[in-house]
């Protein structure tokens, strides 16, 4: 008696699915032969990798999960899709995937520059939105140094301790995400490392 030829394993990083929201279905992606398949909601279609007109990788941390990242493709006709690292468990939970999503990201890039695209590669923020982020800070900044400063000559310790406590965290959190969403273009075989897990 002759046993089933057991399934052939899908290559690592051909599929990838994630939960947008808990409302929501899932969204699925599969990296074929002719190009991206992928499916949301009640719609389904393939891209051929040569017609993709361009590739946004940024980071965008949300307050459930600070290790988030995006990839935005659009197709020639001016269709986008969206990709992220991280999918909706339950109400509180939202969990990365970081390995299958970089594996995606990779492969597809890979796929793309066998099929001879052309497609812009796009690294960070829209430069006109990074440069109002930058207005932004620099605003804050000069707000802190003057709060700081008044605290200094009032003698107010508390105070002090309060806003350099602040100012820390701030740029901490604030400082990592504008350093890694500084407007860019990149190549096939040098992808940004800060915008992909």
């Amino acid at each position: 008696m002759t046993q089933p030829a057991a399934a052939t394993p899908a290559t690592p990083g051909t599929r990838y699915a994630y939960r947008a929201s808990l409302i929501g279905g899932g969204q699925s992606f599969e990296l074929a032969d002719d190009g991206l398949v992928w499916s949301i909601g009640g719609k389904s279609g393939l891209w051929r990798y040569d017609t993709i007109a361009s590739v946004r990788l940024s980071y965008r941390p949300v307050s459930m999960q600070s290790r988030r990242f995006r990839a935005d493709i659009e197709y020639g006709s001016g269709e986008r899709i969206r990709i992220l690292s991280t999918s909706w468990q339950t109400v509180a939970l939202m969990a990365p995937q970081d390995v299958d999503y970089r594996a995606f990201v990779t492969l597809l890039h890979q796929r793309m520059q066998q099929a001879g695209s052309r497609a812009a590669l796009i690294g960070g923020l829209k430069p006109w939105i990074y440069n109002i982020g930058l207005v932004v800070l620099a605003l804050l900044g000069v707000a802190m140094a003057g709060l700081l400063a008044r605290a200094v000559a009032t003698g107010e310790w508390a105070g002090i301790v309060f806003i350099l406590g602040f100012a820390a965290l701030f740029g901490w959190q604030i400082g990592g995400f504008i350093r890694r969403n500084k407007p860019r273009n990149y190549t096939f075989e040098d992808l940004p490392k800060e915008l992909i897990p």
